[in-house]
């Protein structure tokens, strides 16, 4: 037998997914994460769907290494070497506020100090035309005091190095021959190709400060399988969407920034294409965060930048929301009011229900108060639940707030559900965008117990829950294709157009991508491309990405009309209106090299053969009320089966918790469909 296999490493659990390539079936598995040593609970969870990693055929995992030494500012010591007279790019960052209404509002403090910045000679114009030699001799000096002072990696960031790379790469040489492989080398154009200073620095800054961890923790994990007998190389999600092998990545540490989170957004693309349903709010809430994404027209709702942390990121990323609200998020109170989160309590203690010494209150906790919970079939019988801690640390926090503890839990469940509808809101709502016609795609451990809840926030009428919810990120990354993203900067007005010349540079970004795939392992016969422009009104500061038919349109007599109309279309669903006739702008090329993957030939979904046990009864509060509920087990539901609620169902990797005013129905690919009553 060989295997597929994908993995999530979260902050809270590790979830694997295990694709049986002979019988076309899936196993799951969900382990607590062990932060001292990420590899322990990597092969814990792996070992429950896999008996020897020799058969493995296929391994992609995602991680947030990255983005946690972002998060808790654990990154490496950079050094960051700017064209001379432009030091303070970084620093001067732009002048717009994100939160307007914000009195205490602060820029994120930089991650590299001005005294971190060393300047070097050498100018070329917009053009790429060069007015003035690199200062090779400062380049020179910098490393030395590079390796002088300890810094773990260097960022380069030269001015127009965009058009004209050479510079760059000189510093990068010369870099490279001063300070060996022991310390990160990152230019700004390999890591994003583009206009916009600040923004291009920002983006190698990042790589720089992240690059360090995630290479040696790709570099532990390799070692650690090489040793558990793994012999195919070990792949990688990016934020974009794709996925690279882990040589790649080490190269790229930046497109794994938000690689855990975007594997729950692919499998959300799939799910939705199994449900007919072309749009849908995925919802990924585990123990430490809350992730919402979107999928729409049957796509990943992927930005050409983002940000991170409050730092402007230029690469492909998918769209996603992040609060600091999971299972794991404690309660407290602050100024005579209830608060839920962001603080979490994470693995390590965890919950005061897991046992492990937690004795603060968490959502967790509240859950398994309100009996929303089978203690005794947790994660898949795997952990028991301690519900007399629950109840002791509720009690404890509802004693300072004056309330009954069931009456507290149901507040935090309420609490923590309105943070997560307002996220949606977010992405839905601030972008013109109605909730309610979307289907919410529930995921993650904790995303089943409150999709409902949510759902009834945002007047949405139907919540599904996948196979395998707990594990749904990884489930999304094993049917994901090889990505490569290439961009080049072609601005020029639309009235000066010189189309041939366009379709020869999206061609050349056409065979780099092939070559890109190549190099990934992809069978020629298994590549796609796809191309896009960025366009604007003159006057204009932003852009839209229009999608081209190929990389030959350009040089057709009618494109500026047909590109321009597409422009205006796209305009007028965004932002409301359009101006047809404005003469536009083309500012950059992209071309999306896609490399797929063989298919998961799975055999349809049925109920587990043998006895089903008769459902057991539990008294579950609803509204501050006690119901009488069955806990049934998903694994014995068959397809059609109908459900009213209120009923709690429990498998291995989530509870889906269904009041008393909804019902389910199990579709024929094992989906839970969720109808909500009293909708407005």
């Amino acid at each position: 037998m060989t295997y597929r296999v994908a993995m999530d490493i979260g902050g809270t659990f590790t979830d694997v997914v295990a694709y049986d390539e002979t019988r076309g079936t899936f196993e799951a598995a969900k382990t607590p994460t062990t932060p001292g040593d990420l590899a322990e609970g990597v092969f814990s969870s792996l070992g429950r769907a896999v008996d020897d990693p020799a058969d493995i055929s296929f391994f992609v995992h995602g991680t947030t290494q990255g983005l946690n030494a972002l998060l808790e500012r654990k990154g490496a010591r950079v050094l960051l070497l700017a064209s001379a007279g432009l030091r303070d790019v970084y620093q001067i960052a732009r002048g717009n506020r994100d939160r307007m209404f914000d009195l205490h509002y602060r820029k994120p403090v930089p991650l590299v100090d001005r005294y971190a910045t060393a300047e070097a000679g050498g100018r070329f114009d917009s053009r790429g035309t060069e007015l003035a030699p690199l200062d090779e001799a400062a380049v020179r000096t910098a490393a030395r005091r590079a390796r002088d002072e300890g810094f773990d990696a260097v960022a380069v960031a030269l001015l127009f190095s965009y058009v004209n790379p050479a510079h760059e790469l000189r510093a990068g040489e010369i870099l490279a021959e001063e300070l060996g492989d022991d310390v990160m080398i990152v230019l700004s154009h390999q890591v994003a190709r583009e206009w916009r200073e600040y923004e291009r620095t920002s983006s190698a800054v990042l790589e720089a400060y992240t690059g360090p961890v995630v290479r040696r923790y790709l570099g532990r994990i390799e070692d650690r399988f090489a040793t558990h007998g793994l012999t195919v190389p070990v792949q990688v999600m990016q934020s974009s969407g794709g996925v690279v092998n882990a040589s790649f990545a080490r190269r790229h540490p930046l497109q794994t920034l938000l690689s855990g989170p975007v594997g729950g957004t692919m499998g959300g693309v799939s799910a939705a294409a199994l449900l007919g349903r072309p749009n849908a709010i995925c919802v990924d809430m585990g123990g430490t965060s809350f992730d919402v994404s979107l999928v729409l027209d049957g796509r990943p709702n992927i930005s050409n930048e983002g940000a991170a942390d409050g730092f402007p990121v230029l690469m492909p990323l998918v769209d996603l929301h992040t609060i600091g609200a999971g299972g794991g998020s404690l309660a407290y109170a602050e100024g005579g009011g209830l608060r839920v989160g962001p603080e979490s309590a994470g693995a390590v203690p965890g919950p005061a229900c897991y046992g492990r010494g937690g004795t603060r209150a968490t959502v967790t906790d509240a859950n398994a108060v309100l009996g929303r919970v089978d203690p005794d079939w947790f994660a898949g019988g795997h952990m028991t639940l301690d519900t007399g801690a629950a109840h002791r640390a509720v009690a404890e926090l509802a004693a300072t707030l004056g309330l009954d503890p069931v009456e507290l839990a149901d507040g935090i469940c309420d609490v923590a559900n309105a943070k997560m509808a307002q996220a949606i809101r977010t992405l839905t709502v601030e972008h013109g965008l109605e909730p309610r016609e979307f289907v919410l795609l529930a995921f993650g451990g904790a995303g089943p117990m409150h999709a409902v809840e949510i759902a009834r926030e945002l007047g949405i009428e139907e919540v599904v829950v996948p196979r395998f919810p707990g594990a749904f990120s990884a489930w999304g990354m094993l049917g994901t294709e090889v990505r490569r993203d290439l961009t080049l900067q072609f601005f020029t007005p639309g009235a000066g157009l010189d189309g041939t010349a366009m379709a020869e540079a999206l061609a050349q970004l056409a065979a780099e991508g092939v070559q890109a795939l190549a190099e990934q392992g992809v069978p020629a016969g298994q590549h796609r491309i796809e191309h896009a422009v960025d366009m604007r009104y003159e006057g204009q500061d932003y852009t839209l990405t229009v999608p081209l038919t190929g990389p030959a349109e350009p040089a057709a007599e009618d494109f500026l009309a047909s590109v321009a109309a597409r422009f205006a279309g796209l305009h007028e669903r965004r932002y409301g209106h359009a101006t047809p006739e404005a003469p536009v702008e083309f500012v950059t090329l992209r071309t999306t090299a896609l490399g797929g993957l063989p298919e998961l030939a799975a055999v349809p979904y049925a109920a587990a053969p043998g006895y089903a046990p008769e459902a057991p009864v539990k008294p579950v509060v609803f509204g501050g009320a006690a119901h009488d509920t069955p806990v049934l087990r998903r694994e014995h539901l068959a397809p059609g089966q109908y459900i009213p609620g209120p009923a709690v169902i429990v498998e291995a990797t989530s509870t889906t918790v269904v009041p008393p005013d909804a019902t389910v129905n199990v579709d024929d690919n094992g989906f839970l469909v969720i109808k909500l009553g009293g909708v407005a």
